[in-house]
């Protein structure tokens, strides 16, 4: 999992963030997502306000959870975000729409203030805890279970 891109765009009221995370499985999680098994990733955004002497000051920390999963009676995979629910035909599909975060509403415009320096963070990565009991055992001993984007870090062009 690699994130290429992230940015915080202006709306109304705040900022929400959009980011690109290229998104690939391997065999062994397409088979448990196949063979039924919820998996949910985590989506961490943070802002900080640099300090020179000190540890960086914390802004806002958002943490958000997409389920993907496979409903074999009806043959499509779901993608739960929010409490809204998207279907798809593919595994393809779907982790094409998990890897494209847009409209995650993140930070309000009264968080930050004029002429602030800050410093912007995320990272994507499955959330083994909520792996089956018997997944998890292999979520800590497999590589191919470890799932993490690196952290991302930006400065975000942020206006009051």
């Amino acid at each position: 999992m690699n994130i290429r891109s992230a940015e915080l765009v202006a709306q109304d009221d705040g900022y929400a963030l959009k980011a690109d995370v290229d998104i690939k499985f391997s065999n062994e999680i397409e088979q448990a997502i196949i063979k039924g098994f919820d998996l949910s990733f985590l989506i961490e955004f943070q802002l900080l306000s640099p300090r020179k002497y000190w540890f960086d000051d914390e802004i806002v920390t958002v943490t958000r959870e997409v389920t993907l999963s496979y409903h074999a009676l009806s043959r499509q995979y779901l993608l739960i975000q929010d409490g809204q629910q998207k279907t798809f035909v593919t595994l393809e599909e779907a982790t094409d729409e998990l890897s494209d975060i847009s409209n995650l509403k993140v930070l309000k415009k009264a968080d930050i203030e004029k002429g602030g320096s800050y410093k912007a963070a995320l990272l994507m990565r499955l959330d083994s805890k909520k792996l089956p009991k018997a997944l998890q055992v292999d979520a800590l001993g497999l590589d191919e279970w470890k799932i993490s984007s690196q952290r991302f870090e930006w400065t975000p062009s942020l206006f009051k």
